[in-house]
């Protein structure tokens, strides 16, 4: 299957490898399925880009490598709607918003992505968690001083 994306260009994605979400995303509820673009080999970071809307894509990124502490429950209509359990514990993920200053990077706690990697199917839930937001910074201490500064961040 071939997707037009305007960060991307024209991407090949093999069917069974998107994201779909059965009942859209909260705010697009008309987007379903999205390719799954990891950003670099074993970075916490990836992209979401619709299938049908090439202006549509999503940072995203597994909150764990940020939040050690990051926790919530899942409720058993969710675990039995993705079809998760011990054996088939599902991939997190949190949306991020990237503004003009990079270490100002934030990521949305409250409504994480709940994804059964096995079946590809993935819901966004909202938490009811006061101690998260939506803006939860991913570098409080500003930006590690060992990685690389890219072209621009000056």
């Amino acid at each position: 299957m071939l997707i037009q994306s305007t960060r991307f260009g024209q991407i090949e994605i093999i069917d069974n490898e998107l994201i779909r979400f059965p009942h859209g995303i909260p705010g697009f509820t008309n987007e379903h399925a999205f390719a799954f673009l990891p950003y670099q080999p074993d970075s916490p970071f990836a992209f979401l880009q619709s299938v049908t809307d090439p202006d549509l894509t999503f940072v995203i990124v597994e909150p764990f490598s940020f939040f050690q502490d990051y926790s919530f429950t899942l409720d058993e209509e969710i675990l039995l709607e993705l079809k998760l359990s011990n054996d088939n514990p599902p991939r997190i993920f949190n949306i991020v918003r990237i503004p003009e200053k990079i270490d100002e990077m934030t990521a949305n706690l409250i409504a994480p992505i709940i994804v059964n990697w096995k079946t590809r199917s993935a819901k966004q839930i909202v938490l009811e968690k006061p101690v998260y937001t939506v803006r939860h910074r991913l570098f409080p201490q500003g930006l590690p001083t060992d990685r690389p500064v890219a072209k621009g961040e000056e």
